[in-house]
């Protein structure tokens, strides 16, 4: 029997999909059943906690040395930059109908921005400076707003509803991160004793 093998190929439409289901779907699971808006509260403070104990020698070292990875201090600095994202989106599709919201190339803003030579209190008070803010917004968000959709230019539509849950898993996702990172990096800073 001969069989087409483009049929067993997703088209590009098709892969984009399943990576959006594979991501999202990875967020809310990181979240669970905790209240989004609570996670988002308790990130500056957990952020806080887990850096304030290390040098800024360790706060800007790469943990892997096999594999290019972020420093703590530029996870941070991401953070800061998706804040500033989200909050964007958030007030587009409250005040638009279906508005496109645009994705962004991470990597590029992190090393555009420098984040890795920045101070970790700088980053901090930016972070919880922005996160108020949207904070508030979105403790004003009705319920019924929340259905509200934009079309995400990478991921298709998306509703205020779940992007509040993605937000909430994003943050869980690198709080994680940078516990991980620490670890590392203080286990080769023990390792050669300095």
């Amino acid at each position: 029997m001969i069989t087409d093998s483009t049929q067993a190929r997703p088209t590009v439409a098709q892969a984009a999909t399943s990576d959006t289901k594979t991501y999202q779907n990875k967020l809310m699971g990181l979240l669970g059943s905790r209240d989004p808006i609570t996670v988002l509260a308790e990130t500056p403070e957990s952020i806080a906690r887990l850096i304030s104990p290390h040098s800024v020698d360790v706060l800007r070292r790469r943990p892997f040395a096999e594999r290019w990875t972020w420093t703590p201090l530029e996870i941070v600095g991401h953070l800061v930059d998706v804040e500033f994202v989200y909050g964007f989106r958030v007030r587009m599709i409250l005040c638009q109908e279906r508005p496109t919201i645009l994705g962004m190339d991470q990597e590029k803003w992190v090393a555009g921005q420098r984040y890795n030579e920045r101070e970790a209190g700088e980053l901090i008070a930016d972070f919880r400076g922005v996160r108020g803010a949207n904070l508030k917004l979105w403790r004003q968000v009705r319920p019924e707003q929340m259905s509200r959709v934009g079309v995400h230019s990478e991921r298709g539509e998306e509703s205020l509803g779940l992007m509040l849950k993605m937000h909430a898993g994003h943050d869980l996702s690198h709080l994680d991160q940078i516990k991980r990172y620490l670890a590392a990096i203080t286990q080769q800073t023990d390792g050669h004793g300095e």
